[in-house]
């Protein structure tokens, strides 16, 4: 039985997953959107979102949990500066996830995720 077994495992380990999460993170506040599987999408999805939350509190507390996962210091800036400001008056729902259809080489399903565009 599943019972409070959340999550996809990605085909890897638990150290490795975390890190795929958290530079996809980087890549999504740094960039806007990025192109990955949908499965890979949906993953990223909660985990970037409560980043989003800590950038709307904004205190220093939100700030240092929100460097634990988000290294690059350039993104961080961003996130608190820019994003979180801008999603202030949005009570969640921060990233939309479109299909792209199939992959050409091994038919995996790609989506783009995407911060919605205002709060």
């Amino acid at each position: 039985m599943r019972h409070a077994n959340r999550g996809r495992k990605l085909g890897r380990t638990a150290e490795h997953r975390e890190g795929l999460l958290r530079n996809m993170a980087i890549s999504l506040f740094r960039h806007g959107r990025i192109n990955t599987t949908t499965e890979k999408a949906k993953e990223l999805r909660p985990f970037a979102e409560r980043l989003i939350t800590l950038a709307k509190r904004g205190d220093l507390h939100a700030r240092r949990l929100a460097a634990r996962d988000i290294a690059d210091r350039d993104v961080l800036v961003q996130l608190f500066d820019a994003i979180g400001p801008r999603f202030a008056e949005r009570p969640g729902g921060y990233t939309r996830i479109l299909k792209l259809g199939h992959r050409r080489g091994d038919g995996a399903e790609l989506a783009m995720i995407e911060l919605v565009d205002r709060g």
